[in-house]
């Protein structure tokens, strides 16, 4: 149901602010009825939460109810878009913080008001907020999956950065000797076995010959500089009262990558899986430089609901790839979009600067960004808002992106773009 834009008197039987917690949730409600607001603390159990929509329900003949919170996400959410009467706002929290203030210059800050905050923004700004979307059970799967597998992977990143530097307090020949990759079966199964130089200073010359060939290092010549990496190195500090500690550290860290790796492995089958028999697959799947791990991931930020944003302007400033323009004075001032879905942006901005390597259009807006003076995340961002125009028409039209068709269309309005492609 669409709010009315031209009055505070709301389109619902009721409207609440809910400002929730950990332990209990202050509720905020306006009776559409009698124009009276109810305040109440609500405790958070699942029992509780249903027993008090089930009242609401009796309440109000199940009715249209909106409600407002500082979240769109997380277990109370789950429970909130499964009632068919009940419109949920999801409220940035820069924003009610920010109308909180204007009216409490002091920063007094309590749940109860917290919640007519929330409840007085769908009051009188409901045309300005957006209703919660819940995308379909597969859109939805996937993109747990796809925010699980990046949430593994940056927890990898921290684990593999503790061990680049306790390798570097007591063994860093060990950088040299396991490359760039510390979490690689080579670099995880090397620390196993020689986990300190003393270790490694034991075993003979072929017994490493035997370990590198075995993890597909055939080149003589790089298996020869390893070596004799090996035969000159000196141990940084041999005190048994630090190496030993040190060691245990190291098996620590090597025994939960070896975990991590295998449960994104996992993630990443099952991902495979479930983009491929997703009905919008098709629409991604051969974007130039998305690959297996982008391309899931701007499907579930498109969604499944053509509904969703009026139009690609709407949706490039939601992701986050529009830019916010200030002025005051003679000054203007171009930023990020800071209040945008991290997850989302992220998406659009790398599967942009991967387009470059495959995209020859893609890549010749991106020089000519930097020929202006922009800098390389500028530029990539810059690209990712053209992206996202093509895209959109797209996924509206359900037609996979064709790199002729575009590129026949570029040619027709003489794009500069082109000058690359044809030389």
């Amino acid at each position: 149901m669409k709010s009315n834009t031209n009055s505070s008197v709301p389109p619902f039987a009721a409207l609440i602010g809910l400002d929730w917690g950990d332990a209990q949730h202050a509720v905020a409600l306006l009776d559409g009825s009698t124009g009276q607001v109810e305040n109440s603390m609500l405790t958070h159990t699942p029992e509780n939460i249903s027993a008090w929509l089930k009242c609401l329900e009796g309440r109000f003949g199940g009715r249209p109810v909106a409600l407002a919170l500082e979240t769109s996400k997380g277990p109370l959410i789950h429970l909130l878009v499964e009632v068919p009467w009940l419109t949920v706002y999801p409220i940035h929290p820069a924003t009610s913080a920010r109308y909180r203030k204007a009216f409490a210059p002091s920063g007094a800050k309590d749940d109860s008001p917290d919640a007519r905050v929330l409840l007085d923004l769908l009051r009188h700004h409901s045309h300005k907020l957006r209703p919660l979307v819940w995308q379909d059970s597969a859109t939805r799967q996937l993109g747990a999956l796809c925010e699980l597998r990046r949430k593994s992977v940056d927890q990898r990143t921290h684990l593999t950065n503790q061990m680049r530097c306790l390798l570097k307090a007591y063994f860093p020949q060990a950088l040299l000797l396991v490359g760039e990759v510390l979490h690689s079966p080579l670099a995880l199964d090397f620390l196993s076995r020689w986990p300190d130089l003393i270790s490694l200073k034991a075993s003979k010359p072929s017994t490493l010959r035997a370990f590198y060939f075995g993890h597909s290092v055939r080149r003589s010549e790089a298996v020869q500089t390893r070596l004799d990496l090996m035969a000159k190195a000196v141990a940084l500090t041999t005190d048994p009262a630090i190496v030993s500690v040190h060691v245990r550290h190291l098996q620590r860290l090597v025994e939960q990558l070896r975990v991590l790796q295998k449960h994104i492995a996992q993630d990443e089958k099952e991902i495979a899986q479930q983009f491929k028999s997703h009905p919008d697959a098709q629409l991604f799947a051969n974007l130039p430089g998305a690959g297996a791990t982008l391309a899931p991931r701007l499907l579930v930020g498109f969604g499944s609901d053509r509904t969703c944003y009026a139009d690609a302007a709407q949706f490039q400033r939601y992701s986050g790839v529009a830019p916010v323009k200030e002025k005051s004075g003679g000054r203007i001032w171009i930023h990020w979009r800071w209040n945008a879905p991290g997850f989302l942006r992220q998406s659009l901005i790398e599967w942009a600067g991967q387009s470059t390597l495959y995209c020859s259009w893609a890549k010749a807006y991106y020089d000519q960004q930097r020929a202006k003076g922009k800098r390389h995340w500028a530029s990539i961002r810059a690209l990712a808002f053209k992206w996202v125009r093509v895209l959109w028409k797209c996924w509206q039209t359900y037609t996979p992106y064709n790199e002729t068709i575009y590129l026949q269309a570029l040619t027709k309005r003489k794009s500069p773009l082109l000058k690359p492609h044809a030389n």
